[in-house]
């Protein structure tokens, strides 16, 4: 599929200029309309919901594909801090390594249940260096995002994994950020955990989050709400010990029935594209923005390997908000930045109208 017809499929870009995918992106016209049907079939009791129900783990096989793991290591969770937790209550006892300037939902469920290490940012920005200087025989997990939310900058995984391997540590990775629009090679990192919150990048309603654990560490997963989800299919509903699953659905937690209706038919849509494509028609975007906005005398938050997240020092960042909401740009803007993320929906006529905000910003200060 081309950028020209993935774009075609987001009503809301006939008038806007959507930037703020790293928050949450338009909604694709197959997913609005597995949630019109669903919705049509609730209002005229015309529905089943045991199928509604089946779609997690509908999900999670089409999940497994795209990521090329197998489906007996997925867990399908409502969000990236239920994964966080489930891990981290699956642990054996030992430091946790992590940034200090991690997103909350990578961060709270680690500092609630074990010691952590917080690596504090140099310069403004996580350096990968100082993230492995910080691991050490004591340390049992580095829990890092591949690529930051605040910052747009992306972690060397490979180096991370060498890191952890040296004194027998374990690496989760959140991809939530990522996947779906960068490339992840599952082989060269071998993450022990991996987890992702679809709503974003992979363009799912939210609610719908997996967990991706490496084989010989399924059986040491614990449900972080058992359930009747916990154990083997088919799954009864009354009475009974605990009986839990041996695959990583253990920890499933009850689906949201149209959260995983939306997120089937997200992935259905993402097994159509190029991975590769998508991933060099993003940088590529992101590229010429930070060339164009450098020009204009902007300067980027986070140096090192570049990735789809743009984040600029915005030394005014009301007027900059205000700037570009006359542009009709969606993008956010932070306390002292501004943040554009580039999907593959997104076009050369989105950063010249990026750059024509930022220019006209520049002009009123």
């Amino acid at each position: 599929m081309s950028p020209e017809e993935f774009r075609a499929l987001f009503p809301a870009l006939a008038s806007t200029v959507w930037l703020d995918t790293p928050g949450c992106p338009p909604g694709a016209a197959p997913v609005l309309d597995a949630l019109r049907t669903a919705l049509s079939d609730w209002a005229t009791g015309d529905f089943d919901w045991l199928s509604w129900d089946a779609a997690a783990d509908e999900a999670r096989r089409l999940f497994a594909g795209l990521l090329g793991v197998e489906a007996e290591t997925v867990t399908a969770l409502g969000s990236l801090s239920e994964a966080a937790a489930t891990v981290a209550g699956s642990l054996p006892a030992g430091r946790i390594v992590l940034a200090a300037e991690e997103f909350r939902s990578n961060l709270f469920p680690w500092l609630a249940r074990h010691e952590v290490v917080a690596v504090p940012p140099r310069n403004g920005t996580t350096h990968v260096a100082d993230l492995i200087d910080a691991i050490d025989d004591d340390t049992v997990m580095l829990a890092i995002s591949e690529v930051t939310t605040r910052e747009g900058q992306r972690m060397d995984l490979p180096a991370l994994r060498v890191a952890t391997d040296r004194v027998g540590a374990r690496l989760f990775v959140n991809l939530t950020q990522s996947l779906g629009a960068l490339r992840f090679d599952y082989d060269a990192v071998r993450p022990d955990y991996l987890a992702v919150h679809g709503y974003k990048w992979m363009l799912c309603p939210r609610g719908a989050a997996w967990l991706v654990t490496e084989p010989r560490r399924v059986p040491g997963l614990t449900p972080l709400a058992p359930s009747w989800k916990s154990t083997p299919s088919p799954h009864g509903y009354f009475g009974g010990p605990p009986d839990f699953a041996d695959t990583a659905s253990r920890c499933d937690t009850s689906p949201a029935w149209f959260s995983w209706i939306g997120a089937c038919a997200s992935l259905r849509l993402l097994t159509k594209l190029d991975p590769a494509r998508v991933e060099a028609h993003c940088l590529r975007l992101a590229d010429r923005l930070l060339v164009e906005a450098t020009a204009l005398g902007y300067h980027r938050v986070a140096q090192g390997p570049r990735s789809h997240i743009v984040v600029l020092r915005a030394e005014h960042p009301r007027r900059t908000s205000e700037t570009l909401a006359a542009h009709g740009i969606r993008a956010t803007t932070l306390a002292d930045r501004v943040r554009f993320g580039f999907h593959y929906f997104n076009n050369d006529a989105d950063v010249d109208a990026a750059v024509a905000a930022l220019h006209a910003g520049k002009n009123t200060e």
